[in-house]
């Protein structure tokens, strides 16, 4: 019987059985291109600034964030806007899931090609 974990964001996440495991654990001990790192390898291993060039190491630490934190986005395609809706209307929305609010901008979106 597998069991389902909810992750913060309330995702469910289902846990392989026991069985399902060792299958897995069985193929990742017999795959060549991806053995298991153990202690030697980790006695062997060295920081990144000793092995890449200052340069390198530099841009890797700029694209470093904080857990939840977007990017910059590149060219920014929405405008932040406060706006007032229906409460029946809103309930509808959010009903339908994660990406509600996207669909209200697709809904409107249509709309707006209508008028044109």
């Amino acid at each position: 019987m597998s069991t389902t974990l909810k992750t913060r964001s309330r995702r469910p996440v289902e846990l392989p059985t026991k069985d399902e495991d060792a299958r897995i654990q069985a193929g990742i001990a017999t795959d060549p291109d991806s053995p298991e790192l153990d202690e030697a390898w980790f006695k062997r291993a060295r920081l990144a600034a000793e092995v890449l060039s200052p340069e390198v190491y530099a841009g890797l630490l700029t694209l470093r964030r904080r857990p939840g934190e977007r990017g910059p986005q590149k060219a920014p395609t929405k405008e932040r806007i406060s706006l007032r809706l229906s409460r029946d209307v809103v309930a509808t929305f959010r009903a339908t899931g994660d990406g509600w609010q996207t669909r209200i901008d697709d809904a409107l979106r249509e709309y707006v090609a209508k008028l044109r």
